[in-house]
């Protein structure tokens, strides 16, 4: 199969979120099976500043931007400097503003994908599928539908609360026909919506587990496009993702105090204690350790975390917390960690070592998200014997099996979360049915094979080609 990947950023070289991991790991995953896969991002100064190998494939003249398609193998870079030669991030400047011409940054790198995958590409390389990704990528349908000799389309959502909606006078400079704007199209609430496109274009829509893709076909979670995606149900599947299986691996992980494996549990209290000593915690391995990583937000369900911190404490337990996020969520688990000194230590900011050690040191890994896509931290917990106790939504459903696994609670509410903390506790404190969940968690499969045979099963029901 020939696959253009479209995306907005890949990691290591341009990376806000899971997004970027993606981006790196399917495709990767996707070669492994024989498939021949390449990524399509823009042509940030990081990007192009890591490539310097990448060689012009051709000049393009689109939306009124001149820009020069780069050839770095197995990336296709667009080397457009009026709109990917700044400061900051792949979506907002230095101080965290979005920049006000997005939608053409992201118009061009749809129009191009279109062009890449149509009869009309400077390419002799034709992609029979194009994968577009999230709402930077959901015009390309929208363009490709207008190809007489084109690629079919797949459109990924990441996550549906982000949709790229902006005013309807961009519809014009973004060489959109006026027909699309209608309901049936990019319209929406009188605005020019780019997922809304994709959604109604694409040949097929998947998004990131199977749960997921079932309720963001109701009200509740389906951000005001419930009703297209329940319209287009037959086209709309879930894959869960991968996790990275080599930076996510307690036999070889190089921030741990201590390796270990399913067969050598004991060592991991070695990190237990690494842990507490980090975040000031008591030193104490009678004591059962709870932690999260995560951004501070209202999805994430902190906030639930923050409400029931004081019940959690007194099981007695301890609390291990790293993220950044909501000021309000900061201050509310900062006055926690003020009562709790020495049973509640709290990291506010990213610190890449410290994840690993918290998903190796914690007993258990607090997860009461709100709504979770796929999420990727639950299956790191399983990896490294670390039980999820986690709400039963979206991925965190597909993933965790309660009782076997981890531990699900149903209500976004800090009681029932600290019941399911003290659940799990009841079996924490039986060493022998520890152990065996432990290594059922640990013996699960998550990398990206799985993931990748599916999409690939989709692509071949999808594929298509004509030459020009």
């Amino acid at each position: 199969m020939r696959v253009l990947f479209a995306t907005p950023e890949c990691a290591p070289l341009t990376k806000t979120g899971g997004l970027g991991d993606v981006s790196a790991a399917l495709p990767a995953a996707l070669r492994a099976l024989g498939h021949d896969v390449r990524v399509l991002l823009p042509g940030y100064p990081a990007v192009l500043g890591a490539l310097p190998q990448a060689h012009e494939a051709a000049r393009l003249e689109l939306l009124g931007e001149q820009a020069r398609l780069l050839d770095a193998g197995e990336l296709l870079l667009i080397d457009c400097p009026a709109l990917y030669l700044r400061d900051g991030g792949p979506y907002q400047d230095a101080q965290g503003a979005d920049w006000p011409d997005n939608p053409r940054r992201f118009g061009l790198l749809s129009r191009v994908a279109a062009l890449l995958s149509g009869g009309a590409s400077p390419l002799e390389w034709r992609p029979q599928v194009l994968h577009c990704n999230d709402w930077p990528c959901g015009l390309a349908p929208v363009y490709l539908s207008f190809e007489t000799s084109r690629a079919a389309a797949v459109m990924t959502v990441h996550n549906l609360a982000f949709q790229g909606v902006f005013d309807p006078a961009w519809l014009r400079s973004l060489a959109l026909p006026v027909a699309t704007f209608s309901i049936e199209g990019v319209e929406f609430y009188g605005k020019l919506s780019f997922l809304k496109g994709g959604l109604a274009y694409a040949d097929a829509i998947t998004t990131v587990s199977p749960t997921y893709a079932r309720e963001i076909q109701t009200e509740e979670l389906g951000c005001g496009l419930d009703g297209l995606l329940r319209a287009r149900r037959d086209a709309l599947s879930g894959i869960a993702n991968g996790i990275d299986t080599d930076a996510w691996d307690p036999q070889r992980d190089a921030h741990l105090a201590q390796t270990y494996g399913r067969w050598t549990l004991e060592r991991k209290s070695a990190n237990k204690e690494a842990l507490q000593r980090r975040l000031g915690l008591a030193v104490d391995a009678g004591r059962p350790l709870l932690g999260t990583v995560c951004r501070f937000t209202e999805q994430k369900g902190i906030d639930l975390v923050a409400e029931a911190a004081d019940e959690l404490l007194a099981l007695p337990a301890q609390l291990a917390i790293l993220g950044t996020g909501e000021r309000r969520y900061e201050e509310a688990l900062g006055a926690a960690a003020a009562r709790h000194a020495g049973s509640l230590g709290l990291v506010v900011g990213f610190d890449e070592a410290l994840a690993h050690l918290i998903e190796a040191g914690a007993d258990l890994f607090l997860m009461p998200s709100r709504f979770e896509p796929c999420g990727l931290n639950q299956m790191y917990s399983q990896r490294y014997g670390t039980l999820p106790v986690a709400r039963s939504t979206g991925g965190l459903a597909d993933t965790v099996s309660d009782g076997e696994t981890g531990f699900l609670f149903q209500r976004a509410t800090a009681a029932e979360l600290a019941a399911a903390v003290r659940r799990a506790l009841e079996v924490w404190r039986d060493a022998r049915r520890w152990r065996d969940m432990q290594r059922r968690a640990m013996e699960r499969d998550f990398s990206w094979a799985a993931p990748a045979r599916q999409y690939a099963a989709l692509y071949s029901r999808l594929a298509r080609w004509q030459p020009a």
